[in-house]
């Protein structure tokens, strides 16, 4: 077949991936791997109406180490820390019925996971790349968050209904 100018077969089946790398390997295209900026799942957050009986939950009865409390009045909560193997549970207790964690819990009647947040190299790049693969911000730019990290929001309609967070250490 090679003599006929026939280099390859493909048949019903092949993975698209496979007659992609054929094609682009005879065009001489190169294909940079995608910027890879999320490093790992830093925590979930969960609204709670009261972070004491929170506090009590996931310290007492469940046994996790309370790691902190903080206010953060930019976001209208209050929220709590503790450490759950590799991830961070964050409980979170609005401070204002306008707060957007109240919001939710409106909109949900009453509390629960809120969003997962994802710890991220660069946070103004990886907003960027989310913005040109044509995902919703909720955030342009980041803001202060607990902890002092960087922090912004997608919009849970481009991410399969999760309100995620990216973070970044400062």
């Amino acid at each position: 077949m090679k003599q006929s100018g026939i280099s390859e077969v493909f048949t019903p089946g092949t993975p698209i991936r496979a007659i992609t790398a054929y094609i682009y390997k005879v065009l001489n295209i190169e294909v940079a791997p995608a910027e890879q900026y999320i490093k790992k799942l830093d925590h979930i957050g969960i609204a709670v109406t009261s972070l004491e009986e929170g506090i009590k939950l996931y310290a007492d009865s469940m046994g996790l180490a309370l790691g902190g409390t903080e206010e953060v009045p930019e976001q209208k909560v209050k929220v709590a820390f503790f450490k759950a193997g590799d991830v961070n549970i964050e409980l979170l207790e609005p401070t204002s019925p306008d707060s957007p964690v109240a919001k939710f819990m409106e909109k949900n009647q009453g509390p629960g996971i809120h969003h997962l947040a994802y710890e991220v190299t660069n946070i103004e790049k990886a907003l960027e790349a989310a913005k040109a693969k044509g995902m919703r911000l909720i955030d342009e730019k980041p803001r202060t968050g607990a902890h002092g990290k960087k922090i912004a929001f997608l919009h849970p309609a481009s991410t399969m209904k999760v309100l995620t967070e990216y973070c970044q250490s400062c």
